[in-house]
């Protein structure tokens, strides 16, 4: 069924340059093979994106192009380093932006503290991101020591967005197969996990451990809709619609050409609300923040 234009949506994967020279320049410094000398170390694989990180930039551009797609709420990175630039997007816009703080388990109980003082900045700081091979030296999604970083999560009542599957930039797999998730999973059963950019080539595992986890979720970010797993997707359309969430990428990926591609899509109607708006609504707990920005809508 044809998506329906009258569900806004929220998209969980929005990178802002903020002041920095990108999401890559900040503390998470992972050895990259092949990295670019700026920017982002994955534009190999989008080609087009250069046009939309300028606008980027401008975050009136960036609400506008919003509008004019039907996106209610987009997520930001917010740097605990230097919050102030996210932050000013929460007071000028407190209906259209929420918050993600990346975390760096190698940093021990100053990342834990750095979780906790960003996520109480403001109320739009949503979720905390662990990004396992992006971190120096990289750690596992099941190294112990991501584990102060998950308690804390749970404690703060906030999902973690976890990278899973082989990643496009130039680093090691091993370190975000989404195997490890089963045993975290199992260990913080509190814990709300959105696995992130696609988890291929184990697709049909990411399917099985939904189904088991009831915390754990899937987003699709990283893809164009025309290369979403279509084993994901009909998992979700026939046993488990509360478990796709949408992720966009932009600026990587435009919203003209991801909304156009999600229209062919072959979703079926009941799922298309909870895929693009209702699961993130419930996961990161953003019903005010919904009800607000579609006021006048």
């Amino acid at each position: 069924m044809p998506r329906p234009t009258s569900v806004s949506a929220i998209d969980l994967m929005v990178s802002l340059p903020l002041g920095e020279e990108g999401a890559w320049s900040n503390r998470l410094a992972a050895p990259t093979a092949g990295r670019p000398a700026a920017g982002n170390p994955v534009e190999y694989l989008f080609g087009d994106g250069g046009g939309r990180r300028d606008e980027a930039r401008d975050p009136e551009k960036v609400v506008a192009a919003m509008d004019a797609h039907g996106v209610a709420i987009s997520q930001i990175r917010v740097n605990p380093d230097d919050p102030a630039p996210a932050l000013a997007l929460f007071e000028r816009w407190p209906d259209r932006f929420i918050g993600e703080v990346w975390a760096d388990c190698n940093h021990g109980m100053e990342a834990v503290r750095a979780i906790e003082r960003t996520v109480r900045l403001h109320p739009n700081v949503k979720s905390v991101t662990v990004p396992p091979g992006f971190v120096n030296p990289p750690a596992a999604l099941d190294d112990r020591k991501w584990y102060p970083v998950y308690a804390k999560c749970i404690e703060l009542g906030v999902p973690i967005n976890v990278f899973v599957g082989v990643p496009g930039p130039r680093v090691p797999y091993k370190y975000q197969h989404p195997g490890l998730l089963d045993e975290i999973a199992w260990f913080f059963p509190e814990l709300k996990i959105v696995m992130r950019h696609g988890g291929e080539p184990w697709t049909g595992l990411c399917c099985k451990l939904l189904l088991k986890w009831p915390n754990l979720y899937y987003s699709t970010s990283a893809f164009a809709p025309k290369y979403y797993p279509r084993d994901v997707l009909e998992f979700a359309g026939k046993r488990a619609p509360g478990k796709l969430l949408f992720a966009g990428y932009y600026p990587l990926l435009g919203w003209d050409r991801v909304f156009a591609e999600m229209d062919e899509l072959p979703l079926r109607e009941h799922l298309w609300a909870p895929f693009l708006r209702d699961n993130a609504v419930a996961v990161y707990g953003l019903e005010a923040m919904i009800a607000a920005s579609q006021k006048g809508e």
